[in-house]
């Protein structure tokens, strides 16, 4: 059966800054402007309250397509936390016996990884762009990556963790790699 009307909104934190366009929402914060564009679902966003909320609206839907009204709602909720405190991914290298040997060069935006399972090659992996790794300061075998960005923070370090994949071998057994051991906000 289909809705006639369904809307959602979410309101925008103090001391951001928001612009939709023709479904292109545009967030401005301490840390940077994120852009997302929307334009491929048929739905209506605009400012209410004095740009103090975000409305999205949808007409005629049946229920699967009501989900992508709060899909939205949490896509600039990220926007929103992203530019005020930034999200942070934490790694950590997993070995047995051959220690996992990761340095950070270029400033944070290159990660080379030696010395994975005994093997000579050096694996580098390059961070998205507005992503930056560094090394734990508190926690040893951990690598720390932020970015304001969710969706670029998570894929730089899902490249990370897919660098360093045990191949031919049983990985019941061969447990070596870099794995997410949390992810969220960044605290300050």
């Amino acid at each position: 059966m289909k809705t006639l009307c369904q809307e959602e909104s979410i309101k925008v934190p103090k001391g951001i800054k928001i612009t939709i366009k023709s479904k292109i929402v545009e967030v401005t914060g301490k840390h940077g402007t994120l852009k997302r564009d929307f334009k491929h679902l048929p739905i209506e966003l605009w400012l209410a309250n004095g740009g103090k909320e975000v409305k999205a609206r949808m007409y005629f839907a049946k229920s699967k397509q009501l989900s992508m009204l709060r899909s939205v709602c949490s896509h600039i909720a990220n926007l929103f936390e992203g530019v005020a405190k930034k999200f942070e991914y934490r790694l950590r290298l997993v070995y047995a016996h051959f220690p996992i040997n990761a340095n950070i060069v270029n400033g944070g935006k290159t990660v080379e990884i030696r010395n994975f399972i005994g093997e000579k090659i050096v694996r580098t992996v390059h961070m998205l762009p507005g992503v930056t790794c560094e090394k734990s300061a508190t926690t040893k075998d951990e690598l720390v990556v932020s970015g304001a960005d969710i969706e670029l923070t998570g894929r730089s370090s899902a490249l990370i963790h897919q660098s360093c994949l045990v191949k031919d071998k049983d990985i019941r057994k061969f447990l070596d790699g870099i794995y997410v051991s949390s992810h969220g906000v960044k605290e300050d």
